[in-house]
């Protein structure tokens, strides 16, 4: 078996979030797939279990060190990547990816016969249940007052829920410390198991937000670059006109606070029926290497 490490959401190497992408996994167990996934111990490895289309797509399974999800951002595009590069090796412009949430098409874009973008249409979003700031203070050891009160805290999902949590500043963002024990008392009693929290006021003036998310019930303490997660803010962002508008289109940091500086784009709007999200940014190869 081959498999290769790369960066997703970064333009260099060793920033963004790292991938672990395994290729002809068809032979191993779920059981050995954990195994790897936990001995790889990135935020999240994949598994192409077959090279072979099916359906009009390639069959992929995640996995974090702790648990198989059903789908997930940084993993998606990374194995899109790989896909394109190491299997298919022509300059395709769509690759669906056929994950337990469901078929995610990826959208490729290119330079000089190169991938210089990739994008995912995910899921469209559904909004759940709203906290009460105080406990989102409690969890962030922030003080109540940094919590932005004129959008709500609230559970959103486009295939993985997250907790979404509007500050006001920078510096509230840059200084917030997660209360363990009141974290795990939160995530117990809810369907998500992971906070997003963001801010108007970023590291780089070119950017709209910037992000920290924290997951430490699935073997994540703090993820640098997260697209699941900002697919449900970007769902959020729509819904409550966050900037004025129906419609979105946005360079969101983050990772910068643990050293791996990341950057998302954004693109959602509000149709008649629903509200579309696309997430993109960039991948980068670091390493490849075989199973002995």
């Amino acid at each position: 078996m081959k498999f290769y490490i790369v960066d997703v959401f970064t333009q260099e190497k060793y920033a963004g979030n790292q991938l672990a992408v395994v290729i002809e996994t068809g032979l191993l167990s779920t059981q050995q797939m954990q195994k790897i996934a936990k001995e790889m111990n990135y935020s999240e490895t994949t598994f192409i279990t077959s090279t072979n289309v099916r359906e009009g797509g390639y069959d992929v399974r995640i996995f974090t060190p702790e648990q198989e999800l059903p789908f997930a951002g940084h993993p998606t595009l990374g194995t899109a990547y790989i896909l394109q590069k190491e299997i298919i090796k022509n300059t395709v412009n769509k690759i669906v990816l056929n994950l337990q949430v469901g078929q995610i098409p990826v959208t490729l874009y290119y330079l000089n016969e190169s991938v210089e973008e990739l994008w995912m249409q995910q899921k469209p979003p559904s909004f759940h249940q709203t906290f009460a700031a105080d406990v989102l203070a409690q969890v962030l050891s922030l003080d109540l007052i940094e919590i932005d009160s004129k959008y709500p805290i609230q559970e959103v999902s486009t295939g993985i829920p997250f907790i979404i949590v509007p500050l006001k500043t920078h510096a509230s963002l840059q200084r917030i410390k997660i209360n363990r024990d009141k974290y795990f008392e939160l995530v117990r009693n809810t369907q998500a198991k992971a906070i997003l929290v963001f801010c108007p006021e970023t590291n780089k003036s070119e950017n709209d937000l910037a992000v920290r998310v924290f997951a430490d019930a699935v073997g994540v303490p703090e993820d640098p670059a997260t697209g699941s997660a900002n697919g449900c803010l970007a769902g959020y962002l729509v819904k409550y006109s966050y900037f004025g508008t129906d419609s979105i289109d946005l360079r969101v940091e983050q990772g910068y606070e643990i050293g791996r500086p990341s950057l998302l784009l954004l693109k959602a709007q509000q149709t008649d029926t629903e509200i579309e999200v696309f997430v993109g940014g960039n991948v980068v190869m670091v390493a490849s290497g075989e199973f002995v």
